[in-house]
């Protein structure tokens, strides 16, 4: 396999790593977010479903096995109630807009094109959650500093 096609399947498997966390986390949230955002906690886990279900295609289709869900993820933090998990699903979609960047840089063609959607789709989705926006989506993570949090609603 060539060096750009081993970038761009590691750059995929991070993806659909991300994914298998995304659809945990939003277990959680859809456990503890109020009646009021209940719809788009749903949505959203269905996004996150469907885009890891294409990433297990795109994976196989480069010749990798995908990689597996873990049993269970560590929270970035306690999500006791809908404040936190308001909170955590913005948190959920910054890490998934984070690889979708890396796939972006890894990725040509179509994948790149899906690759992008992706992450802009993920961008959007924080800046639901979190009720402001980001300069540069996919990178707040790789910043020293993260950018200050407005008081989420419930």
């Amino acid at each position: 396999m060539s060096q750009a096609k081993d970038r761009e399947l590691r750059a995929l498997q991070a993806a659909l790593a991300a994914e298998h966390a995304a659809v945990y986390g939003y277990g959680v949230v859809g456990g503890r977010i109020g009646d009021r955002r209940r719809a788009e906690a749903r949505t959203a886990y269905d996004a996150h479903r469907a885009r890891r279900d294409a990433l297990v295609r795109e994976v196989k289709d480069l010749g990798g096995r995908p990689v597996a869900a873990s049993a269970g993820y560590a929270l970035p933090f306690p999500v006791p109630d809908a404040a936190a998990a308001v909170r955590f699903a913005a948190e959920l979609e910054d890490r998934v807009a984070g690889v979708y960047s890396d796939l972006v840089r890894a990725a040509g063609g179509p994948r790149r094109a899906l690759a992008a959607a992706a992450l802009r789709e993920a961008a959007v989705r924080a800046v639901r959650w979190r009720g402001e926006s980001v300069a540069f989506p996919g990178l707040v993570e790789r910043a020293d500093t993260a950018p200050p949090r407005a008081a989420p609603t419930a």
